[in-house]
């Protein structure tokens, strides 16, 4: 793939049958992302089979999608996520308690199980233990499989999930409508995002969502929240083990530090980031989540030399625009020193690991600070080891994730 990178800025690509123009130029993608973001909506090619909402913050409508932005946003901001601080802290705690010396965990089901109860227990309001417990396991468990469904090729070409999708699916959405049902009547003013999803009565030309939308919001939202949260602490925590030296200047970063502004999370403040953010901008550069992208143009387009007729399918990746040597010298390399002189201008799209522009992910600063809580829980009480022999490997699936990733926990 980054064979592309040699080429043309705008290149034509075939994806399951259907052409498309593949960006490598970041000021081009910027363009797309937000210049002239209004001319594109969501690409289709990677939305097959999926199971996730099609209203709220991910339709197609951009009048609904920013209504439904603003709707969350109260509960994204910096000031809330601030809030949810001790919340992350103790479920972080929790599950990290759960581990045995010695004995191999699947870090990617475990960084799972923690961001689902994150999740589920700050942008959804308290909920009883009993039931927030067993919405958490229904959520990893969908969370774990939405990770590795393939996003494009023949496995994708079926009609329907894949029956342990399906199943996951079928078994939290219901679970989450027996919630969604008991605060129909009397919704809870601090339950979060699904309060604000219920009392909503819509604006203008947005209507309100049905309670059945509003459940696929909440599952979209969750699911979403999870799966990037999981993949990129998966590779966080494997690289930490890699490299002893990187290891021993995050936990002295963190234990000299009571954490980074929440408000200023992409190094963008005064001064350099400190190193455990650095380290965690350096796994987002050469891992993001969501490596692949697809808009379509609602209109015709010029873009660079080519002008582009409506429903023109539009692809960038960010993992191809992180590794560019043009802008990180040796990209490869993992160096989390790198971000003391490169620092995200916002001028391109060269480091975009949460998108960019109107459709940019909007629970960036509460992801910045769920990283920060989890990478400190786990560094400061295990010392973690890929068993002798182990080949750790990138899956390029929903996420970029690990494929498989046991790790052995060995007390500080």
């Amino acid at each position: 793939m980054e064979r592309l990178l040699g080429g043309p800025p705008i290149r034509t690509v075939t994806v399951d049958g259907e052409a498309a123009e593949f960006l490598t130029d970041p000021v081009l993608v910027r363009r797309v992302l937000v210049k002239d973001g209004r001319h594109y909506g969501k690409g289709e090619l990677f939305q097959k089979a999926r199971i996730l909402s099609r209203a709220g913050l991910l339709a197609q409508d951009d009048a609904q999608h920013r209504h439904y932005r603003r709707l969350a946003h109260p509960y994204l901001r910096t000031a809330a996520v601030a809030g949810h601080v001790p919340v992350m802290e103790e479920i972080a705690r929790d599950t990290v308690a759960s581990w045995r010396p010695g004995q191999p965990v699947d870090i990617q089901a475990q960084m799972c199980r923690a961001a689902s109860g994150i999740a589920l227990n700050t942008l959804f309001g308290a909920l009883p233990r009993e039931t927030s417990h067993m919405l958490g396991e229904h959520l990893a468990a969908l969370s774990w499989e939405m990770i590795r469904k393939p996003l494009y090729g023949k496995a994708t070409r079926w009609r329907k999930p894949s029956q342990r999708l399906a199943t996951a699916f079928s078994a939290f959405r219901s679970l989450l409508v027996s919630c969604v049902a008991g605060r129909v009547n009397s919704p809870d003013d601090t339950a979060g995002y699904l309060s604000a999803l219920l009392t909503d009565t819509g604006r203008g030309t947005v209507a309100a969502l049905s309670t059945d939308q509003v459940c696929d919001e909440a599952v979209m939202m969750l699911t979403a929240a999870t799966v990037t949260t999981a993949s990129v602490m998966s590779w966080a925590l494997y690289l930490l083990a890699e490299d002893p030296l990187v290891e021993e200047k995050v936990l002295k970063d963190l234990a000299q530090t009571a954490g980074w502004d929440a408000g200023a999370p992409s190094g963008h403040g005064h001064g350099p980031p400190g190193y455990a953010l650095r380290f965690l901008m350096e796994v987002l550069r050469l891992y993001p989540p969501v490596w692949l992208t697809c808009r379509k143009a609602l209109a015709e387009v010029t873009l660079g030399e080519r002008v582009l007729p409506a429903g023109t399918h539009v692809m960038f990746s960010s993992y191809l625009l992180h590794r560019d040597p043009d802008r990180y010298p040796d990209p490869h390399r993992f160096d989390p020193d790198r971000w003391l002189t490169t620092r995200p201008t916002g001028q391109d799209a060269s480091y975009i690991p949460f998108g960019a522009g109107a459709r940019g992910c909007v629970g960036e600063v509460f992801a910045w600070k769920e990283l920060e809580t989890l990478l400190g829980a786990v560094a400061r009480e295990w010392q973690l080891t890929v068993p002798p022999g182990s080949r750790v490997r990138a899956a390029p699936h929903t996420t970029l994730h690990p494929e498989r990733l046991l790790m052995v926990p060995h007390p500080r």
